[in-house]
């Protein structure tokens, strides 16, 4: 049985993606940007896609900029606010702990640059506290950024109340939502989100292509130089077959949402039910506050390496933390956020399953992890002088 759980870390292409992007790689291959006939075909499919993109989270087309996935589309967000705030003498930033590395290492670089910058804890259930956010705004504040639901653990912030509070005070509020869009409803304006960051690859489209949502009124600083494209924001010859694709991807997912949601809720808590039977383990962030596909658990006396490699062998594809640092041995930094210790970080597993997950699939993921688990504590070190009493358990 071959079972692809890892789709956190990147989804499938649809077969509507796939479709739109040959037609558009056969048809509307023209430059956008140029003046005959067949680009100006591709200029009309381009401005289409933007339409049907900015349709999805209740935006205005020409608020919707073109990038090449969530990490582009972080960077220009948060270059865009510090470059602003600067201006006007504020330069300080609020964040999470447990943000995805392309805010994180983003949000050093600015720090080495002058600005300061506040990261919230994210507690044991892995969500903010706005009492907490709320306080920490300041008169120099310059930006919030929080991530709409996380890439490890799954749970979902409180992205509404969030943005009444940075609309509030006046501040600038941008939200990484590359694991939520076309998983989770959004609506831009009801909830006072002035920047968003989405990647298509997350919803069933294409690598390499995504889009930064900004409200009109806040002008977009350039990362890349060079042509007029994206109206002079974003240099470079629009990727149209991803555009097209993209736009496919994410009107399909929108249309299935509450269904695909529905199912995938409740193929993970048969997950979580099953795996919590496994002695001292625990599972990681907020059991119903979370993406409905997520799970995420820690297991004492282990490394997650070996679960994975295990995992693999019986033909399931899983992840122990985000996709970019999946070849690094060092612990999650959102499991350390979150409050476990290095020694039960080391020891996690993430499943992210998609839409098409069944009931005996669940079940073979279930008594898969309970055997390699059982394996892997047979033979470990750390988990003799547990059961031997020289160490004392965290996950009771």
């Amino acid at each position: 049985m071959q079972i692809y759980a890892d789709n956190a870390a990147t989804t499938k292409m649809s077969d509507a993606a796939i479709e739109a992007m040959t037609d558009c790689m056969r048809n509307w291959y023209g430059n956008p940007s140029s003046l005959y006939t067949i680009g100006q075909k591709a200029k009309e499919k381009l401005e289409e896609a933007r339409e049907e993109i900015a349709k999805v989270i209740n935006a205005e087309p020409r608020e919707i900029i073109f990038t090449s996935g969530g990490s582009e589309s972080d960077n220009q967000a948060l270059l865009t606010a510090a470059i602003d705030g600067k201006s006007k003498g504020k330069k300080h930033i609020i964040s999470s702990a447990f943000e995805h590395h392309a805010i994180l290492h983003t949000l050093n670089k600015l720090e080495k640059n002058g600005f300061e910058i506040t990261l919230l804890p994210v507690h044991e259930n892995g969500i903010i506290r706005l009492d907490e956010l709320e306080a920490a705004i300041r008169e120099d504040t310059c930006l919030v950024t929080i991530m709409t639901a996380n890439n490890e653990i799954g749970t979902i912030q409180p992205i509404s109340e969030i943005g009444a509070i940075c609309k509030k005070h006046g501040v600038v509020f941008h939200t990484d939502a590359v694991q939520a869009v076309g998983h989770l409803p959004i609506d831009v304006k009801a909830q006072n989100i002035d920047m968003l960051s989405a990647s298509a690859h997350k919803f069933h489209g294409p690598k390499g292509t995504g889009f930064l949502y900004v409200r009109k009124g806040i002008i977009p600083k350039n990362l890349i130089e060079g042509g007029a494209q994206e109206r002079g924001k974003r240099a470079g010859t629009e990727n149209l077959p991803g555009i097209m694709a993209m736009s496919a991807a994410l009107k399909e997912a929108v249309a299935g949402m509450e269904h695909n949601n529905d199912h995938m809720s409740e193929i993970r808590d048969y997950l979580i039910s099953g795996l919590s039977e496994i002695p001292h383990s625990a599972l990681n962030g907020d059991a119903k506050q979370r993406l409905a596909g997520n799970v995420n658990f820690s297991f004492e006396g282990i490394e997650g390496e070996g679960i994975l490699l295990l995992l693999d062998q019986r033909g399931i594809s899983a992840s122990s933390g985000s996709a970019c640092t999946s070849g690094a041995l060092d612990p999650s930094h959102v499991l350390l956020a979150i409050g476990r210790i290095h020694d039960v970080a080391h020891g996690s597993l993430r499943l992210s399953v998609g839409e098409d997950i069944t009931k005996k699939e669940a079940d073979y993921i279930i008594t898969s992890v309970k055997e390699v688990v059982a394996h892997l504590r047979s033979f470990s070190p750390v988990w003799r002088d547990l059961t031997d009493g020289k160490k004392e358990f965290i996950l009771q």
